[in-house]
Formats: C-alpha cells, structure tokens, sequence
C-alpha cells in the first residue's frame, strides 16, 4: 500500500479558516527531543523492494552510533536544540565531537572570521572616505575656478595651470602700486551705488618687503577725463576704471600698474569667511564712536555705529556698518575727521582682515579658504590676472604688519600740517582742494615721492627746524641741505644761545622713529625737553638745535 495523502516530508501545520495557527505557539505541544546516542533503533519494516536511505523517509533512516564505524563516514544528521522562549536552531556537529567540543570550536571559528571582517569594513570606509574627499575636492576646484573667473574676467580653465608658477609683475623699479576703487553696486536701490566712496592706493615695495595703504578722500575736486571739474568719486560711473586710473596717476603724481573694483560686500563676506575680525577703536571723543545713519540694509534698524574705545570684535555686517559710516548724521560723536576717520577704520579693517586669514587655523581648513575665495570672486573684479595675483600673494606674505604704513592725503606731511583746504564749487558743492588751491597738486606729489621711497627715514617726511647754537655763519644752510636729501622738511635759524654741543628736541609723538634714530646718530645730539622752542614751531616734528661739535673741522694742508 502506497504512502497515504499526508504522509510527505512537508511539515504539517494546524490552522484555522484565516491561515492563523488554531493555538499560540506557546500553547502547542513540544516534540521531544532525542540525543543520537540515545535513539533507540526502530524495527525494520518488511519492504518488497530493497530500500535505499535516499528512498527512505528522513525519521526512518537508522541512526549511526557514535564512535562505530558507521559514524565516521556518515556526518551526524541535524540536532534540535531547545532555546530560551521556544525557539529553536539546528547546529550541526563534525564527526567525533562531543557536544562540550562544538560551543568551544564555533567561538573559535568566530574569533578567527572577525579580523577579517574589519579588515572588510576598513577597506570599504576607506573607499567611501576616498570617494567623499574626490567630490569635495572636485568641488572646491571648481567654486575656485569660478571664483577666478569672476574676478579676472578670464573664463579660460588652462590659465589656472600658470598659477603656480611666479611671473613678473608691472613695477616701478621695484613697487608696485595698485589703485582700489569700492562702490555699493551690490545694494540695489541704493541712491548713488556706483560712485566710488572709497578710493585708495595699495603700494607693495617688493625689494624691501614694505608696503603702504593710501586713501584718497571722495571729495577731491580734480579735472575729469573730458576736461571739466568734479568729485573724484564719480568718475568711475562715467569713465570707468581706466578714466579713475588715469585721473588719479594725473593727481598723484605716479604709475598706477594694476587696478580693482570692489563692492562694499567685500568687508561683510570677508570678515564672516575668516570668522570674525578684532580692531581698536581710538577716539578722542571717551564714548568711543557713534554714527547714528540707519543701516538701510535692514530697512528699519540700525545705527552704523556704535563702539566703545578699545578693542571691539566685529562680525561681517557690523565690519561693512563701520566702513560706511562717516560720523557726519546729527548726533554723531567721535569722527573728528569725518570721511579720514572712516577711511582710517577702512584700513585697519583691511589689515586685521589680512592678519586672520593669515593664520594656520584658517589656512589648514579647506571650506575656510573657499569662502575666501568666494568673497573675493563675488565682489572683486581686477585686471591682475591669476599667476600675477599667485605672485602678489608670495610678496605680501614676506611683510610683517610693522612694515605697512597707512596714511591719508591730508595728513601725509604730519598730523598737524594738513595739505587740503574745504572748497565749495561752482554749483554749490562741498569739497577738497589741495591748500595751495585748485589743480595745484605739486606739494602733493613731493611729499609722496617722500613717502614711496625706499628710505625709511625718507617716508617719515618729518619737519625739522635747524637752529645754528654757533658762530660759524652758515651752518644751520649746510645741515639743512644734507637733510632734505634725506627727504625732510627743513627751515633754518638761529638758536637764542651758543652750545657746544648738539641737542634735539622731539615733537613727533613717537611717530618717526626712524628719524629720530638718524638725527640722534648723526649729530651725537641729546633728547631734551624746551617748552619756549616747542611753542616757537609749532608744527615742527623735530627741533635740532646744533652747536660747536657739529662745525666742519678746517682741513690741514702739507707744508
């Protein structure tokens, strides 16, 4: 008689009408479970044919005895082990294991499979780590290929292959002078966005490792490209930068070798790039500054500026306030100088901007260095092209903060000697012209050839009174003449009395040290104080007063 109709190696399971198990699982009777050794051996049934195990249902083939003959050719068949919470797994023992071998060979074999599974997990954190640093250095080169796009207008991905490599740059036997031109072109609706309020000279001595920063006011009444009059500041939104460049070449007296525009933008996504700058705020006024004009970039607040004396951390929108604000709204206090108060703060900010993006922390971080370049793509357009700009950068890097003089035209000469006088023009304008009237700019250009020389002594331009304490006539003309070659201002006269040696008076506030330096080794001249002399010169940084041991000794001749 053939199987009957459930007798398969299917499982059976009982279960109601919905498929569901009629019983909870934990309500079901266990199977007993049965350890080879133990198995009894079940009768033969009678076959009418020889039956192999294959044919053989799986609960009726005969189990092998451990250690016969048998169980070493024939692997042990599956166990069921019973488990915490009715569950069970099937494990499986080698031939000649004991049931305490098995748990210690699989914790083995474990141990031994988990070196190689980090190594795994190691090799593919590795590549995912590897593909991540691709796409972002993929994408940093290109935000930076963009970024000197915009900012040398040159669309060309090759050139930046020159960038690494030095070229020469324009120069004037050694300096080279680049005109700085900003605008607030990037706020839109902003009455008069394309003049130039802020204009300036960044001179770079290459061959000294010095540089300096010169404002020129916006106010300067100047001769435009086609022949008539006005303010320097709007001559870029008629002329352009090469009518601005030739405009100030023409004023100033020197070559301009290289020009940039630059949107007001520039301070407030340069300050947040490097992550915050720290400037002192220096003020005559014990309240500090304040500039009450609203801050049209917020629509309804806030002043441009309000800081006490001291040291002041800025962020990018308070860094942008303050290098538009001029201290000239009603109720404003500590802008003695108005705009050459605003520009002074202009260039600290540049310099303090130049000392945070020039440290290692900011350097060493890649997104930090992205978002300078980013600021600089998005608000700077320049004629230097990007292995001249690889180049600048080497050459500004060799100058220490000490070496970077900053001035501005009015007080180039001193703080006291101004070299501008207030114009008002023909239609009623208020303005700058320079003191010895309009157009007249020649004390100018004399007095920066002073401070673009490579002497350091020559870029103090000090003015020195020279005061003869002898009787030799004539001596305080010769001293004169060998200090204005060093590139001072000198004016000469007899001292109340006779001394036999020289002595110096010094007024200049610690502003001249390199002078100070030169007079004191020169002529052997002691520092004293003289309140009459002082009152006397008032606008003298220096009163050399010389006596007998300064007088020429005659020469001898042979008899």
């Amino acid at each position: 008689m053939g199987p009957k109709k459930y007798d398969s190696f299917t499982p059976r399971r009982a279960t109601n009408i919905d498929g569901f198990l009629s019983k909870p699982a934990a309500e079901r009777p266990r199977r007993p479970v049965f350890r080879a050794a133990d198995a009894p051996v079940a009768p033969a049934k009678p076959q009418s044919t020889p039956a192999t195990l294959v044919d053989m249902p799986k609960r009726e083939r005969p189990q092998p005895v451990l250690g016969s003959a048998e169980s070493a050719a024939t692997l042990t068949p599956p166990v069921a082990v019973p488990l915490p919470g009715g569950e069970r797994r099937r494990q499986r023992r080698r031939p000649g294991e004991t049931p305490t071998e098995e748990p210690k060979r699989k914790r083995k074999e474990k141990k031994e499979r988990r070196p190689r599974s980090g190594k795994r997990i190691a090799k593919r954190t590795g590549l995912i780590m590897s593909l991540v640093l691709v796409v972002v250095a993929g994408f940093l080169a290109f935000k930076f290929y963009r970024d000197i796009a915009k900012l040398t207008g040159n669309n060309n991905p090759f050139s930046l292959l020159g960038a690494f490599h030095p070229v020469e740059l324009k120069n004037q036997n050694g300096r080279v002078n680049i005109l700085v031109a900003a605008n607030s072109a990037d706020d839109v609706g902003h009455g008069g966005a394309n003049l130039t309020d802020s204009i300036m000279v960044l001179s770079v001595d290459t061959k000294h490792n010095t540089a300096l920063m010169l404002s020129i006011p916006r106010d300067l009444w100047v001769m435009k490209p086609d022949g008539s009059h006005g303010k320097i500041n709007s001559i870029f939104p008629d002329d352009g930068m090469d009518g601005l460049r030739d405009v100030v070449q023409d004023t100033l007296g020197f070559t301009i070798d290289y020009d940039a525009l630059v949107n007001y933008g520039a301070f407030h996504d340069l300050v947040d790039a490097v992550g915050g700058i720290t400037i002192t705020i220096n003020s005559d006024d014990p309240r500090g500054i304040y500039d009450p004009s609203l801050d049209w970039t917020s629509k309804h607040c806030c002043a441009l500026a309000k800081y006490p004396n001291g040291p002041v951390i800025l962020d990018g929108k308070q860094a942008l306030n303050l290098a538009r604000a001029r201290g000239d709204a009603y109720g404003s206090y500590g802008y003695a100088q108005s705009d050459f108060t605003r520009t002074m703060y202009q260039r600290k900010m540049l310099m303090a901007i130049k000392d945070k993006a020039s440290q290692k922390s900011v350097i060493a971080n890649p997104f930090k260095v992205a978002a300078i370049v980013d600021a600089v793509g998005n608000n700077v357009k320049t004629d230097l092209q990007v292995a001249e700009i690889e180049t600048l950068y080497t050459y500004m890097k060799k100058i220490n903060d000490n070496d970077i003089a900053s001035y501005n035209i009015n007080t180039l000469k001193s703080q006291t000697t101004t070299m501008l006088q207030n114009y008002t023009t023909p239609d009623g304008q208020s303005a700058l012209i320079p003191a010895a009237g309009v157009d007249d700019y020649t004390a100018i250009q004399t007095q920066l050839k002073k401070v673009l020389s490579a002497d350091k002594v020559a870029r103090e331009a000090a003015m020195v009174v020279v005061l003869n304490a002898t009787d030799t006539t004539g001596l305080a003309l010769r001293q004169a003449g060998k200090l204005e070659k060093k590139g001072m201002d000198v004016m000469t006269a007899d001292a109340p009395a006779n001394q036999a040696t020289s002595t110096l008076i010094d007024n200049s506030g610690g502003d001249m040290p390199n002078t100070l330096a030169y007079l004191k080794k020169t002529y052997g001249a002691t520092v004293v104080t003289n309140k009459s002399l002082t009152a006397g010169y008032p606008g003298a940084d220096f009163i050399l007063i010389v006596g007998q041991s300064a007088v020429p000794t005659p020469a001898t001749t042979g008899q």
